[in-house]
């Protein structure tokens, strides 16, 4: 499910007419940060207080339109705070129809500063809170507890869309004074759980809690996860690490959980697939920033897949405009199928094509992922049915990284798809069947869970077979015979039935496909 992803309803990144009215602040200071696209305005100063004591200030101003991307509010931090609190909120003009109202988002940066990268990254929520607190040893889901250490932090302040009226807002900072409590160790879940040795094993790697913008608590998605019928989930928040230290106890022999993020940025998200336990990737760039680069190496530096999400979806900041030379793979299907997701299979098909040219060793895997948010979005719909060597985050990552995998949109759908050759040449999902341009190739696909669903076959040039609806049963297993030079890869759609006319039905599955050809 790809919506609006900041929690609204609901810029562009240019201009400098900021007003900031204060209560019990110092001169106004406005300047350019090191992040792109930013503004730091006056900061807000606290005298120090007695333990138990708190003392509060209020911000408020208005962003105008065309206003930066981020706006940092300073707020000089004393000795002996033991909590910081934060409220906000922001007004909501009416707007003319077709013309974006006021979002604004919302995150906090510790006395490390706000330099591109996240050294001092304490927490995000976007638009999904007004309010949020953080200590050494508890913070607000979104945000990372740990030492309030004296200095300059700063709250993080982004326009996602600002009314052509502009955007009053006000800030209330909370400090509450006194001993800290000892920061908690974080405990992460196992890299491992009981796989079934190799084995084709079924995973959702796009999900969202309450410590993002979704309404789902982890034990819920653990436990829908689990009735879905899913072997591993990917940890996948916007924005922000919080959550990794809060899976570990609901991993299991029968559910392996890996850590990332959803990396949103204001021109397409990307999902950091697997990294490292307290990773966190920072989302502070556009495309003309030529700053991807450095973030999808420090993914894979981390261990993780860079997989960009929804790449055509239609919401503000989600469509992809980064391009591909980055992937480990991409996000085809998002959630319940829709005229973007059509649109982004036809474009990886493309892709497909354009890598028949170097003989399909730069080819992009295609996955997908559900991007629940709530309840009615559906766990596990669609899923990324891989074929891995365990049930480990390497085997799962290998797996994913080599295409050795299928789409399908729940567990009760099945398939198996190979090409051979005359002489006991073999090839599945992902791989390359080796055999000279006129050596008659055979395509097989068995099919279970998937009634009344038609089978076609896709290759560089296009559609080359349509079935007959499968019976209600949904069990079924079609042939089709080619060679390389007529098909320079074969891939496997499953779709649902349609009403008339040309257009397909919504897709059940679909293969990555088998190479053929030297």
């Amino acid at each position: 499910m790809c919506e609006d992803d900041h929690g609204h309803e609901y810029g562009r990144d240019h201009g400098h007419d900021h007003r900031q009215e204060r209560t019990g602040i110092g001169r106004r200071a406005v300047f350019v940060t090191g992040a792109a696209a930013a503004l730091t305005l006056g900061s807000v100063s606290f005298a120090s207080a007695a333990p138990r004591e708190q003392r509060t200030r209020t911000v408020r101003g208005t962003l105008p339109p065309g206003s930066p991307d981020f706006v940092y509010v300073p707020v000089e931090v004393p000795r002996g705070v033991r909590e910081i609190h934060v409220a906000y909120a922001y007004d909501r003009p009416a707007v003319p129809a077709g013309t974006q109202g006021n979002a604004l988002d919302i995150g906090l940066f510790d006395e490390r500063g706000t330099e591109l990268g996240g050294r001092g990254f304490r927490g995000w929520s976007g638009g999904a809170r007004t309010e949020f607190s953080v200590r050494a040893d508890a913070a607000t889901p979104g945000y990372v507890p740990g030492p309030v250490r004296p200095g300059t932090w700063h709250i993080a302040l982004g326009p996602y869309t600002v009314a052509p009226q502009g955007l009053s807002y006000e800030i209330t900072v909370t400090l509450t004074y006194g001993e800290q409590d000892e920061a908690p160790r974080p405990v992460y879940p196992p890299e491992r759980a009981a796989g079934r040795g190799r084995a084709w094993y079924r995973g959702d790697c796009h999900l969202h809690s309450e410590y993002s913008d979704g309404r789902y608590t982890l034990a819920e998605i653990a436990e829908l996860a689990r009735a879905a019928g899913l072997d591993f989930i990917n940890s996948s928040e916007h924005n922000t690490h919080s959550a990794h230290a809060h899976w570990a106890g609901l991993a299991g022999d029968d559910l392996l959980i890996l850590l990332g993020e959803e990396v949103t940025t204001r021109n397409g998200h990307v999902v950091a697939l697997g990294t490292e336990p307290g990773t966190f990737v920072d989302w502070r760039y556009r495309a003309r920033d030529n700053r991807f680069g450095r973030f999808a190496r420090q993914i894979r530096r981390a261990g993780g897949l860079v997989v960009p999400a929804h790449p055509h979806a239609t919401c503000i900041g989600c469509n992809w405009k980064f391009g591909f030379g980055e992937a480990d793979a991409v996000e085809v299907w998002n959630g319940a199928y829709t005229p973007d997701d059509e649109v982004a299979l036809a474009d990886w098909d493309g892709m497909l094509v354009a890598s028949v040219r170097d003989g399909g060793r730069d080819w992009i895997p295609a996955m997908g992922s559900s991007d629940s948010h709530r309840s009615p979005d559906v766990i596990g719909r669609p899923q990324t049915v891989v074929l891995a060597d365990d049930l480990t985050r390497e085997a799962i990552q290998d797996g994913i990284r080599a295409g050795r995998s299928y789409v399908a949109e729940s567990s009760q759908l099945s398939l198996s798809f190979t090409a051979s050759g005359g002489r006991g040449e073999h090839a599945g999902i992902g791989e390359r069947l080796r055999v000279a341009d006129d050596t008659p190739v055979t395509v097989r696909l068995e099919v279970t869970g998937a009634p009344r669903c038609t089978v076609r076959l896709v290759t560089d040039q296009g559609v080359l077979f349509t079935g007959d609806p499968l019976p209600v049963s949904g069990e079924g297993v079609v042939e089709w015979r080619t060679t390389a030079s007529y098909a320079a890869y074969v891939r496997a759609e499953i779709r649902h039935e349609t009403a008339a006319g040309p257009v397909p039905g919504a897709l059940a599955a679909f293969t990555n496909p088998v190479f053929l050809g030297r």
